[in-house]
């Protein structure tokens, strides 16, 4: 299946601009339309966080605050897309009718995030998402996690910085879930025009379900030569080995199932999933 229709939301500009170098990435791969979505926080939402103690006249005050934040972060938004369309020569149209090269159209709305995203992003091919800050916890990240939770769809995490190639060398991490699977359906577009693709496999990643064997077996009757490499935890962090064997290859993207435990569990202990949000410095994709 081609992909037509991207989905980008973008709630600050501070990792902005490598998401929106990505987006166009993928949408001139694709002849794509990218929709850049901008979600400004309803005030009346603070309201009920304000707690008890407060009077009328602090929670209204406090609500003018919020609408001049949310304005402010608004325009440096949009400011940011119309400097960034206008510097790649991107043609800003909305997404009706067949597309004719990389496209890209802008909107804001008002609501609560995590909701939006996962309503838009269910008519999105995919959605592509910046990568969690540095000071940010990503099991935080409300937009990728709606994504992941909510949509039914794929995502694609974009790396801190904009990458120089992206779907050339495309690592798989197979571990015969049902989430991993879902990936690799999401991802088979990519692999089918892939220069070079690896699936990455290991005792200690390994649930119940078919192995990488079956996994190459099953590519191979999509045309796609897929070799398979075998990785070990470093210093028994799992999710450490995968991105170490996903370097050693040289990949530019990363496919993978996503939370294979529960997001609480991996949230306390860690786990694969968290680790490549973190950590990945590689276009990331996802889906469960």
């Amino acid at each position: 299946m081609a992909i037509r229709k991207l989905l980008l939301p973008l709630t600050g500009v501070a990792a902005g601009e490598a998401a929106l170098v990505t987006a166009l990435m993928v949408a001139r791969i694709w002849n794509a339309h990218v929709t850049v979505l901008h979600v400004r926080m309803d005030s009346r939402d603070v309201a009920p966080l304000a707690g008890e103690g407060l009077t009328g006249t602090m929670i209204q005050d406090m609500m003018a605050a919020t609408d001049r934040e949310s304005t402010a972060r608004a325009h440096a938004v949009r400011d940011m897309f119309d400097r960034f369309v206008a510097e790649n020569g991107v043609t800003v149209r909305e997404a009706r009718g067949g597309v004719g090269g990389a496209t890209a159209s802008f909107a804001a709305v008002t609501g609560r995030e995590a909701d939006l995203v996962a309503q838009q992003a269910r008519l999105a091919d995919l959605t592509i998402v910046p990568h969690p800050e540095a000071d940010q916890d990503a099991s935080s990240s409300d937009a990728l996690h709606a994504v992941l939770f909510d949509s039914g769809r794929p995502l694609l995490i974009a790396p801190r910085q904009a990458p120089a190639s992206l779907g050339r060398r495309i690592a798989v991490a197979w571990n015969g879930t049902a989430h991993a699977a879902a990936a690799v359906a999401a991802a088979l577009p990519w692999l089918e025009q892939a220069g070079a693709v690896r699936v990455l496999s290991s005792e200690e990643y390994q649930r119940r379900g078919p192995g990488a064997p079956e996994l190459l077996d099953y590519l191979a009757l999509h045309g796609i030569a897929a070799e398979l490499a075998t990785f070990r935890p470093v210093e028994r962090d799992v999710g450490a080995g995968l991105l170490k064997a996903v370097h050693d290859f040289a990949a530019d993207m990363l496919c993978m199932g996503a939370y294979s435990h529960s997001r609480l569990r991996q949230f306390i202990m860690g786990g694969v999933t968290r680790h490549a949000l973190e950590k990945a410095d590689l276009p990331v994709l996802m889906n469960r």
